[in-house]
């Protein structure tokens, strides 16, 4: 009997700086939900790289990354994405779906994305969980933790059978759960201040954001720190199905 296996779903393409000096996001994921003896994969799905049916049985979980891409988008990788996500759902496989990934999942389901009304989110933010939240009986979560979000799209709509497990100022949907193996986070629990510095200058020099407003996510970054251990632990007694 072999330990567990996972898949990384990347929906993104690896900057230079993020694949130097951290093995590209598939690195970033491994280093804060792997554990000894198993074993990780990545599907560069933004690329068309998917895995097929028998290798899909293989696996206990996925994890759907952010990417530059709407997830209201219909470039065929995301409908194939769609396709997948069905899939995994109809089989009860794990899916931690991340901003990106979030949005997607919350779509395969039925619910609605798009544009979030209060523009982009990026920083440091406060995430409140629901007091009803049966998801973290296991583990004990505080009514808040803070986490670097870095999104303009949002959840708008959940489907019925769906729950809103957190929300924040700007966000009403920042994590939701699906029964008892999808769960959706609109931040990123995998990213440091360093990595959210660099993709700021990214979207800078990509002009989707101007330079006054990199200034000032950069100054309010000064003396905080997301709670990443506590997303870790988070993630990965999901993932691992220890809630």
């Amino acid at each position: 009997m072999g330990g567990k296996k996972f898949a990384v779903l990347l929906c993104a393409e690896d900057s230079e700086y993020v694949k130097k000096k951290y093995g590209g996001y598939f690195g970033v994921f491994v280093r804060m939900l792997g554990e000894e003896g198993e074993t990780w994969v990545v599907y560069k799905v933004a690329s068309g790289e998917f895995p097929d049916d028998d290798e899909i049985k293989t696996f206990d979980g996925f994890v759907i990354t952010g990417s530059c891409n709407d997830a209201h988008g219909t470039d065929l990788w995301i409908r194939k994405l769609l396709i997948l996500l069905n899939k995994l759902n109809s089989m009860k496989k794990k899916v931690l779906g991340i901003c990106f990934g979030h949005q997607i999942l919350a779509r395969s389901l039925g619910g609605k994305t798009g544009r979030a009304v209060s523009g982009w989110d990026m920083g440091i933010t406060a995430i409140h969980f629901a007091s009803s939240t049966k998801l973290f009986s296991s583990v004990k979560v505080p009514a808040s933790l803070s986490v670097i979000e870095c999104h303009r799209d949002e959840v708008r709509e959940l489907p019925p059978e769906a729950e809103v497990i957190a929300w924040s100022d700007k966000t009403g949907i920042e994590m939701f759960r699906y029964e008892d193996h999808i769960m959706g986070i609109q931040g990123h629990p995998e990213y440091n201040r360093d990595i959210l510095t660099h993709l700021l200058d990214r979207l800078l020099q990509r002009n989707l954001i101007v330079e006054s407003f990199a200034d000032e996510v950069k100054a309010n970054l000064d003396g905080q720190e997301p709670d990443r251990e506590a997303w870790k632990k988070l993630c990965t007694n999901f993932l691992k199905g220890r809630l």
